[in-house]
């Protein structure tokens, strides 16, 4: 399992657009991959969800933490954090 925390700087946040883009890179991994917010990960959600992703309702200036769990769960974690560095193509 590997797990990287994020701080999401876009100002917008993870709102509909942004997180269609995290889900949709997410989804290109065979990982089983989950997204929560730093302080809650017991509320962690399936990062190749939209609806899952976006009830979240995550803000600029917090914090998420990415984790994988599987053959390309390095490289899975890796490509979403720095998604959310760039501001999830915003």
């Amino acid at each position: 399992m590997n797990s990287k925390i994020v701080l999401v700087s876009n100002a917008t946040g993870i709102h509909a657009r942004p997180a269609s883009n995290f889900v949709t890179l997410a989804m290109k991994y065979t990982s089983d991959i989950k997204i929560a917010k730093v302080g809650n990960e017991t509320n962690q959600k399936n990062a190749k969800s939209l609806l899952g992703v976006m009830s979240l309702c995550i803000k600029a200036g917090e914090e998420i933490v990415i984790t994988g769990s599987g053959d390309d769960e390095m490289i899975a974690v890796d490509s979403l954090v720095a998604l959310v560095l760039s501001g999830c193509g915003e």
